[in-house]
C-alpha cells in the first residue's frame, strides 16, 4: 500500500474524532473566552472580568476554597483506595475477586444527586452517624456535621475512591509477582520492597486516579451544593452564581477560563512528573 494511501486511511481514522473535538469542544471554549472579553455593561473589549477576579476578595477565595477541598479529597481518596485496592488484588482470592470489584463499583450504579442526599440525611442534626454517637453516650448532643466542608469531603470521597480503585487495583494486577520475589531474594523486607519497587512501579496508575480525581472534583457543582449547604463558597458555584443571579455570562466565562486554567497546571505539572519517574 502506498505511503498516500495510507495517508488517507489515516486522515479517515481520525477525522470523526478531530470534529467531534472541533464542534463540542474548540468551538464553545473559543465562544467563551471571547465571551469572556466583554464585560456586561461594557462599552466593547476589555480584561475587566479577569482584573476583577483578581482584586475580589470573595473570587480569590472561591478559589483557594476549591483547590483546598479538592487536595484534601484526592489524598483521602489515594490514602482510602491504595490498600483496598491492595487487598482486592493480592489477599482477596482470584475466584472472588470478580464480585469483589462488582460491589466495589456499587456506588457508580446510583444517581450522583441521590449518593449527595443520602449522605445529607446520614449527616443530618437527626441522622444516622449523630443518632450512633449519642446512643454511644460519646455525645450529649447532636454536631454539625450537614453543611459543612467536611461533609462535602467525605460526598467526595465516598465516590472518587471507588474510581481511585480501580485504577491503582489494575495497576497492582499488571506487576509481575517475580519483582516480589527478586526484591525478597535479595533482601529486601515486605516494607522495603513496597517503598523502593511496588510504589515506584504503581505510581503511575495513583497519578492517573489522583488526577481525574482533581479535575472531577474541582469542577463539580452538585456535591458542595448539597452538602456544603452554601456555607463556603466554591468556584463552580461562583460560576453558577454569575449566570443564576446576575446574568452575567461574560463574567462567568471568564472565570470558567480560570478554573480550565488551573485544571492545566496541574495536569502539565502531572504529566511532567509522570514523565520523570518513567525515564
Amino acid at each position: 500500500m502506498s505511503v498516500s494511501a495510507n495517508t488517507r486511511i489515516g486522515w479517515a481514522s481520525v477525522t470523526p474524532a478531530l470534529l467531534w473535538t472541533l464542534v463540542f469542544f474548540a468551538v464553545p471554549f473559543a465562544a467563551m473566552a471571547v465571551a469572556s472579553l466583554y464585560p456586561k455593561g461594557g462599552d466593547g473589549f476589555s480584561f475587566a472580568n479577569y482584573t476583577q477576579f483578581f482584586t475580589n476578595p470573595s473570587y480569590w477565595r472561591a478559589l483557594t476554597n476549591s483547590l483546598e477541598v479538592t487536595l484534601i479529597v484526592t489524598f483521602l481518596s489515594v490514602l482510602l483506595a491504595y490498600p483496598f485496592a491492595w487487598i482486592l488484588a493480592f489477599v482477596v482470592p482470584g475466584r472472588w475477586q470478580r464480585l469483589a470489584l462488582m460491589v466495589a463499583v456499587l456506588p457508580f450504579w446510583t444517581s450522583y444527586v441521590v449518593r449527595s442526599y443520602s449522605w445529607l440525611l446520614v449527616l443530618a442534626e437527626k441522622g444516622v452517624v449523630n443518632a450512633t454517637l449519642m446512643n454511644m453516650g460519646l455525645l450529649s448532643e447532636p454536631i454539625q456535621l450537614a453543611n459543612t466542608r467536611a461533609a462535602t469531603v467525605i460526598g467526595f470521597v465516598h465516590f472518587f475512591v471507588m474510581l481511585l480503585t480501580l485504577t491503582i487495583y489494575a495497576n497492582l494486577k499488571q506487576l509481575s509477582p517475580n519483582y516480589r520475589k527478586a526484591a525478597m531474594d535479595l533482601g529486601a523486607s515486605p516494607l522495603q520492597t513496597f517503598i523502593h519497587v511496588i510504589l515506584p512501579l504503581t505510581l503511575p496508575g495513583i497519578m492517573v486516579g489522583a488526577f481525574l480525581t482533581f479535575v472531577l472534583a474541582i469542577g463539580d457543582y452538585i456535591t458542595p451544593q448539597i452538602l456544603g449547604g452554601n456555607n463556603e463558597l466554591l468556584m463552580p458555584q461562583l460560576i453558577m452564581m454569575q449566570i443564576g443571579r446576575r446574568g452575567d455570562f461574560a463574567s462567568a466565562s471568564a472565570l470558567s477560563i480560570i478554573l480550565m486554567a488551573v485544571v492545566t497546571v496541574a495536569y502539565l505539572a502531572c504529566a511532567r512528573w509522570l514523565k520523570i519517574e518513567r525515564a
